[in-house]
């Protein structure tokens, strides 16, 4: 890892420190840490002469924060898993990481600066001196913006949601394709190294699930394994953020953005773009925000390339993982702890039992959700998404989404008439039940969301669950006419472009025989939604695992 760091140190900084020395002069002695320090910490040193500098530190990394800016030094630290010992190590460090965030974030990244040792024997930036140190210039941004804090705040809504699945999907896109590997052997070391910290601890609950998660993740490695391969193969491999959790984002200029990848290993971040994306997916199932959680991964799957549904196989074992590392980092900060961590422990424990629920299987079923334009189909649908099936539960597939993806445009740009063909249409029932079958053979549940006004077409939804050997539930929702063209009428920002001139044609359709289960869907969406979840529920035999979600 040392290695690595000191291959990328640009030279043109040895020949700056070669010509302050000069060839018979003995070196000036190097700057100390805390010397460094207390200069950055002093609202003195900057031309703006903030009021005051606070100063946030990490394992390896202080910030500090002087009015607008904040500037960021790598600690002079050796940990087992990085070296900054050397000024070369952290510049290279500093350098890469400026690199791999600015794409995303160019209005918080603004660049590296140096600190020098003068001729009086101060330190200054950007001076003509000997180079002391290394800053990351960032632009400031307010600790209740980070989206930890903005979750914590109940501020996540469904649009930010889109929003975060948007910008993730958007840098998975830029990402470098890995060359040559498919990590596997990284995931087996993962497994390892949760295995025997969770071992080391002397709490009875962390005693007690260890082998449980240890067992099921190998379990499920061996399952998975050639298909991560297949992956590597395709180019879902990537440089990817790393470290993607809720506190490695902030909200800035009313959007999600990413920052903090990880910047001091570069095995550690050439990943599966799923094991990128289920960092913030578990994240936000352990801040009790499941329906969060669901849409940005339903979000993620309808952008990205259609193959990724297959590798929702792998998808428990990605997000068990990195709630296991994260169980993992709390044992570490309790070890080397000089006083009780209980808070700490705790969260530990939450960890390691999210991890082992991933872990445990859970049936699929398949639901279809049909009515007329305005019967309220795709908002009962994703507000049964996250109620059933595998965490963060059901697979979405909406008619109107995979509508806009067969043209090429967005979410909500209207297509023209011709787009509403009736081969067009055919196209796109097939397509909804191709990726149905495709997320069931997973093991995660497909909920398709489509009108379903034709026989044929509920009948060809049902052959697809029982083709799979999962059961089938088919939810009609019913209303009033004039409540339909009235809900079309109002709706605004919306992928369907159903008008109430469409709604009055299928009114008149035939629908013949309706087997499904027949909702009022007239009224509020919770009541719909729980006779639902209670159809859902009888033909599962069991509790839905939203009852069980973490």
């Amino acid at each position: 890892m040392y290695s690595l760091l000191t291959r990328i140190v640009p030279t043109s900084r040895q020949s700056r420190r070669s010509r302050a020395i000069g060839p018979d002069k003995r070196a000036p002695p190097i700057s100390s840490e805390t010397e460094i320090t207390a200069f950055l910490a002093d609202p003195a040193s900057y031309p703006e002469r903030p009021e005051r500098v606070n100063v946030i530190e990490t394992h390896a990394a202080r910030i500090f924060l002087a009015g607008e800016d904040a500037f960021k030094i790598k600690k002079h630290v050796r940990l087992p898993y990085l070296d900054f010992t050397t000024l070369d190590a952290r510049e290279a460090t500093l350098a890469r990481e400026l690199e791999l965030n600015r794409p995303a974030a160019p209005d918080i990244y603004l660049g590296l600066k140096h600190i020098t040792r003068e001729s009086n024997g101060g330190l200054a930036f950007d001076g003509v001196g000997e180079i002391v140190e290394f800053v990351l210039h960032m632009r400031r941004f307010e600790q209740d913006d980070l989206l930890s804090q903005v979750a914590e705040d109940g501020r996540i809504d469904q649009p930010m949601a889109k929003a975060m699945a948007d910008v993730v999907f958007a840098a998975h896109e830029a990402g470098s394709i890995a060359s040559d590997g498919d990590g596997v052997a990284r995931f087996e070391k993962i497994i390892s190294d949760i295995a025997t910290a969770c071992g080391k601890s002397d709490d009875p609950r962390i005693g007690a699930a260890r082998s449980a998660f240890a067992d099921l993740a190998r379990t499920q490695l061996e399952r998975v394994r050639q298909l991560l391969a297949e992956r590597a193969r395709a180019g879902f491999r990537r440089r990817c953020h790393g470290d993607l959790h809720l506190g490695n984002m902030v909200l800035w200029r009313g959007r999600p953005v990413p920052f903090d990848a990880l910047e001091f290993d570069e095995e550690l971040a050439t990943i599966d773009i799923l094991y990128d994306l289920a960092f913030l997916v578990m994240d936000l199932e352990h801040r009790n925000l499941r329906a969060r959680a669901n849409e940005v991964l339903n979000r993620y799957l309808w952008r990205a390339d259609a193959r990724n549904l297959e590798g929702l196989a792998a998808l428990p074992l990605f997000m068990a993982l990195r709630a296991g590392i994260r169980t993992m980092v709390d044992l570490h900060r309790i070890a080397g702890a000089d006083t009780v961590l209980p808070s700490v422990l705790d969260d530990a424990r939450h960890y390691l039992d999210q991890a082992v629920r991933y872990l445990a299987p859970v049936s699929p079923c398949l639901i279809a959700v049909g009515g007329l334009s305005g019967s309220g189909k795709s908002t009962l649908a994703a507000a049964l998404a996250s109620g059933v099936g595998l965490a963060p539960a059901a697979i979405h597939l909406r008619s109107d989404l995979e509508r806009k993806r067969l043209f090429s445009v967005g979410e909500t740009e209207r297509l023209p008439d011709e787009a509403y063909a009736r081969a067009i249409t055919e196209t796109i029932y097939a397509t909804l039940n191709e990726k149905a079958a495709t997320v069931l053979a997973t093991g995660y549940t497909a909920i398709v969301d489509a009108v379903h006004s034709a026989p044929h077409e509920r009948a060809a939804v049902e052959r697809v669950a029982e083709a799979a050997g999962v059961p089938f539930i088919g939810l009609w929702l019913d209303a009033p006419g004039g409540l339909l063209k009235d809900r079309i009428t109002a709706r605004k920002g919306d992928a369907s472009d159903a008008t109430a001139d469409v709604v009055a044609r299928q009114l008149n359709y035939d629908l013949g025989a309706i087997s499904w289960h027949r909702l009022d869907a007239s009224g509020a969406l919770q009541a719909t939604r729980e006779t639902a979840l209670a159809h859902i529920s009888a033909a599962l035999g069991a509790p839905t695992p939203e009852d069980r979600s973490p």
